[in-house]
């Protein structure tokens, strides 16, 4: 399956700052990506990226920003979902984009599943309690522990992927999608995006450390 294309490599500047995390950097010529509808999705020059889109607990799961296949797809999403603010519809069609891009970029199916998965999952994280903890963690550096917050959502995230990847991991995004609104859905008490009904006794669960 086609998945679309890059318009090049990206040509950035990290920028450094002092009391911030240094991962931001600055789009210093247009970049894009169009996807297998013809959409083209615009990185434009001066665009300042952070590659927050997947919470910090899930980097030991999916990897860590701007490494791997993923660079160029983490780039044009996040400038997406910066111009998708709070439209829901509009960050759907963001994290859609991601998964082609993913693909396009060299990340396997499974790959750009967990990917896909972590950056829905980091949309929906502040609108379920059982997830704020672990998104609110935002220590820069080494650390020698994880927090009951990170290890929950963690947890959560393997249980969910176990049920997006399925018996048979598929290539086609719209079943990805569907297989994620469901485990969002069944485990997190939530339906499409950012609307919660219930939470679920398991996401509600409680570690010792």
């Amino acid at each position: 399956m086609k998945h679309g294309e890059f318009s090049g490599e990206p040509v950035t500047l990290w920028l450094t700052q002092d009391e911030t995390e240094d991962r931001r950097m600055k789009i210093l010529k247009d970049f894009s990506f169009k996807d297998p509808s013809s959409k083209t999705w615009l990185s434009p020059a001066d665009s300042v990226i952070d590659g927050a889109s997947i919470p910090r607990a899930l980097w030991g799961i999916v990897g860590t920003p701007y490494t791997g296949d993923y660079r160029r797809a983490s780039i044009v999403h996040d400038v997406a979902c910066d111009e998708a603010g709070s439209d829901r519809k509009k960050r759907r069609a963001a994290d859609r984009m991601f998964f082609h891009a993913c693909r396009a970029g060299g990340c396997s199916i499974r790959q750009s599943i967990l990917l896909y998965l972590g950056v829905r999952v980091g949309a929906a994280a502040s609108a379920v309690p059982a997830w704020h903890a672990a998104v609110a963690v935002e220590t820069a550096g080494p650390r020698t522990k994880r927090t009951n917050g990170e290890l929950r959502l963690e947890l959560d995230f393997q249980e969910m992927a176990d049920r997006v990847l399925g018996p048979k991991v598929t290539d086609d995004v719209e079943e990805v999608e569907r297989r994620t609104d469901k485990a969002l859905s069944n485990f997190a008490g939530f339906r499409g995006l950012g609307r919660v009904a219930t939470a679920s006794a398991r996401s509600v669960r409680s570690f010792d450390g």
